[in-house]
């Protein structure tokens, strides 16, 4: 997953870390790359989540819309899964709902594998 900033991405991590139905099924790790010569802290940082068998999309969209609606600014948020990209720009039911279908589909394909 990807925020606007390593801040709020920090921030993410913690709010999916404490929230018990994605800690039961997922872990929760910030990646980053080493900056380049003469740049200040990371060049990319990622929300990394891997998920176990009691994976709930469901669950994991709503903790993210709970902690959305905790920021001031609710910038573009990015889930990236292989090489689909989804986005989840506001946290209307039918952007919910589509978000959670897709992530569910997308789950069972990869356990059917």
């Amino acid at each position: 997953m990807r925020v606007e900033s390593a801040a709020e991405l920090r921030s993410l991590q913690g709010w999916l870390r404490s929230d018990p139905e994605v800690r039961r099924s997922a872990t929760v790790e910030v990646r980053g790359t080493a900056p380049r010569p003469g740049e200040m802290g990371t060049a990319m940082d990622v929300l990394d989540l891997v998920t176990g068998n009691g994976w709930s999309a469901a669950s994991f969209v709503l903790a993210l819309v709970a902690w959305r609606q905790t920021r001031q600014q609710r910038g573009r948020l990015e889930i990236h899964r292989g090489d689909t990209v989804y986005v989840l720009t506001g946290h209307s039911d039918e952007e919910v709902e589509r978000l959670i279908r897709a992530l569910d589909t997308d789950h069972d394909e990869d356990a059917s594998q």
